[in-house]
């Protein structure tokens, strides 16, 4: 898949996670979020009230911390696709 390709769908799948509107499984969530993190390159801190929440994203970043922005992209992409298609 070509870079533009990739970019493409990588804002489609961030554009029908935006608009599901029921809950997601907190896992899920974090890996949304830390794919996301690295895909976009944005390093800003957490902005969640609860320090517990902001460290389960810190955690779930670490975790992502040696893919590549490329890679970071796909996952997400798999990972909405299989759960917007089998809610697992």
């Amino acid at each position: 898949m070509i870079n533009d390709d990739l970019d493409k769908e990588f804002r489609a799948a961030v554009e029908s996670i935006n608009k599901h509107e029921e809950p997601f499984p907190a896992d899920t969530l974090l890996k949304l979020y830390a794919f996301y993190k690295k895909a976009t390159n944005d390093y800003s801190r957490p902005k969640s009230s609860k320090a517990i929440i902001n460290a389960f994203k810190t955690n779930a970043l670490f975790q992502v911390e040696d893919i590549t922005q490329d890679e970071a992209k796909r996952r997400y992409i798999a990972l909405a696709k299989d759960y917007l298609i089998y809610r697992k």
